[in-house]
């Protein structure tokens, strides 16, 4: 028989994935289990979502008969004790909700936005012998135990990943009044006093903006303390906020990839050669220390856009054309991790780049306290240090008019950029095997005229069949030209676009978090107007959204400076590469031409 529930009070949904739910209504349940005080479930309308625990009754089937003693007659059927009868239903008005399950603490870590990256928290014993490049993350024994902590050990202040926070106002009101998250008292309940209300909460407490750890620092949940060397700083330029710049810039070469082997041979690898220019000290990653890197500043920087790393594969591995793309798929993001100003000042990609290969025991000491880092989730904001004073403070419909235009900027080019590399793929594939093919077939019917004329015996004709023979062999190299041209300036361009299309599916979530801090703000105003909120909670609430409202615009304003300057080049090098690919052959027409001259 299907689960069902009776409504036990209005509900009306406030966010995507949530159902409204009218009072006496019975709905249909997927599950009986309840997600963090949260069921999902079909109402009588049709519409599937989710819908507060607290707000239903389920309605169970009558009890059945008992079973016939089973040969263990000590053990309850179905491994479960019997479920007590249920209690007989009351009108909303008589009967409270139950209470229902608190939501996760401040500064929970729920798994890293942005994708199915899953960082690994496990030991370092397995770091160079039991993970090599096929294997990913996530397929580390223990990694997704670690990940995710014991939800009671977090709440109960046991020692954990994440110094717990603590709030700095209440922000789900009288949890004895059993009403759900983010939306008022039942019917029946007290009315709230002034100083009591509260800005909601999400419902969806897997979204970007929860995970992130933005909705606890704009309620006010984060608390730490910031080392100076820490803050990352947002400062007004010319084109409005900006990332403050990295005093000591640098750059990185990634070069001579080799492969290595260990175990006496039985385990192989790629090693990539880095020599910062701020060291000059080169040192060997693989590319498992890249994912890892790559993990740990997903995790951390939740509104910048951390590059993603060329795609992994699991067979051919080791060809030396894949190891070539790699490795310029590699110079790209390297390129980007420098030239961001926070980016490149982070402990760990400092640690990435200065570690000596061969210090095995400092590597991992830099790799736990990169793990161990307690700046992440809501107290990440804390580090965000923004201009302050007159004229520093940011018009927030003027920031969601900018966000909303740069929304949709990113939109229509990721469409461009689609069709761009799909036309660039298409066209070098022809250049590849079309253009050559038939500019060979050309090449071998002008061999052919000229093995034709020559039967001819006499000696006047000889200079013409060399001609249209050297003519013959010009076209054959003009096919292989063709061949070998989307290396020169259709693969870059290609490599660019990759490196962006993961820019570009990164700002979705960055956006998210901006808009949620931004809806916070508009319900805390709301709250004011109505007289259910003071000012000072309020302005609070304000000022933390303008935190994340200058980092998400700093980091746009950077966005736009890097594209500038690397579709610039990129563009610059297609022209001359194409240029000196059409002199290559009009020089190769021209050989062939002169060839006439003499006959």
């Amino acid at each position: 028989m299907a689960l069902r529930a009776r409504a036990l009070y209005d509900f009306r949904s406030e966010n995507p994935g949530e159902i409204s739910l009218r009072e006496h209504e019975v709905l249909s349940l997927c599950s009986e289990q309840d997600i963090e005080g949260w069921l999902e479930g079909v109402n009588s309308r049709g519409d599937r979502g989710l819908f507060p625990a607290s707000y239903v009754q389920v309605i169970r089937a009558p009890a059945a008969e008992p079973p016939a003693p089973a040969r263990y007659a000590n053990v309850p059927v179905g491994g479960f004790e019997p479920l007590p009868p249920p209690a007989a239903f009351k009108p909303a008005a008589q009967q409270p909700p139950p209470e229902p399950f608190p939501p996760p603490p401040a500064g929970y870590p729920f798994p890293p936005y942005g994708g199915s990256y899953q960082p690994s928290q496990g030991s370092d014993d397995d770091w160079d012998d039991d993970w090599d490049d096929s294997s990913t993350v996530a397929d580390e024994p223990g990694a997704l135990g670690s990940s995710y902590p014991d939800y009671e050990a977090a709440g109960g202040g046991a020692p954990g990943r994440y110094r717990l926070s603590t709030r700095s106002e209440p922000s789900l009101g009288p949890r004895g009044a059993g009403h759900p998250p983010g939306h008022p008292h039942p019917p029946g309940g007290g009315g709230a006093a002034k100083s009591s209300a509260t800005v909601s909460r999400n419902l969806n407490r897997f979204s970007t903006f929860v995970k992130s750890g933005g909705e606890a620092f704009v309620l006010g949940e984060a608390s730490g303390f910031v080392k100076d060397g820490d803050k990352l700083c947002v400062v007004l330029g010319p084109r409005g906020p900006e990332w403050q710049e990295n005093p000591y810039p640098f750059q990185c070469s990634i070069e001579d990839p080799t492969k290595q082997t260990k175990f006496k041979g039985m385990k192989s690898y790629i090693a990539y050669k880095l020599v910062p220019s701020h060291t000059g000290q080169q040192v060997h990653r693989r590319y498992k220390h890249f994912d890892w890197l790559y993990g740990r500043l997903a995790e951390k920087f939740p509104v910048i856009s951390v590059p993603h790393l060329p795609e992994k594969q699991a067979t051919g591995r080791f060809e030396e054309d894949f190891i070539s793309k790699r490795r310029k798929g590699l110079a790209w993001w390297m390129d980007h991790m420098c030239s961001h100003p926070v980016l490149a000042q982070c402990d760990a990609f400092q640690h990435f780049l200065t570690c000596p290969s061969t210090d095995e025991k400092a590597w991992k000491q830099g790799k736990r306290k990169a793990e161990k880092d307690e700046m992440v989730g809501a107290n990440f904001f804390l580090t965000i240090s923004v201009p302050t004073g007159p004229g520093a403070s940011l018009d927030l419909q003027e920031v969601e008019s900018q966000v909303d235009g740069f929304k949709a900027f990113t939109k229509k080019m990721d469409e461009s950029a689609l069709q761009l590399n799909h036309t660039a793929n298409e066209f070098a594939r022809k250049q590849v095997t079309g253009f050559k093919k038939e500019y060979q077939k050309v090449g071998h019917s002008f061999k052919c005229l000229s093995q034709a004329f020559e039967l001819d015996q006499q000696a006047f004709s000889a200079g013409l069949n060399q001609a249209i023979a050297f003519t013959a062999e010009a076209y054959d190299a003009i096919g292989d030209l063709f061949a070998d041209q989307p290396r020169q300036d259709l693969d870059p361009v290609m490599d660019l676009l990759a490196l962006y299309q993961g820019h570009l599916a990164n700002f979705p979530d960055i956006i998210h978090v901006q808009k949620g801090a931004l809806t916070k703000v508009k319900e805390s105003k709301r709250h004011v107007e109505e007289g259910k909120m003071e000012l000072q909670k309020a302005e609070g609430i304000q000022e933390r959204c303008n935190i994340i409202s200058f980092a998400t615009l700093a980091e746009i304003n950077h966005f736009h400076k890097i594209r500038v300057r690397d579709f610039k080049s990129q563009m610059q090098h297609f022209l001359q590469q194409q240029i000196l690919f059409f002199q290559k052959v009009t020089q190769k027409l021209e050989e062939a031409l002169h060839k006439y001259d003499s006959v």
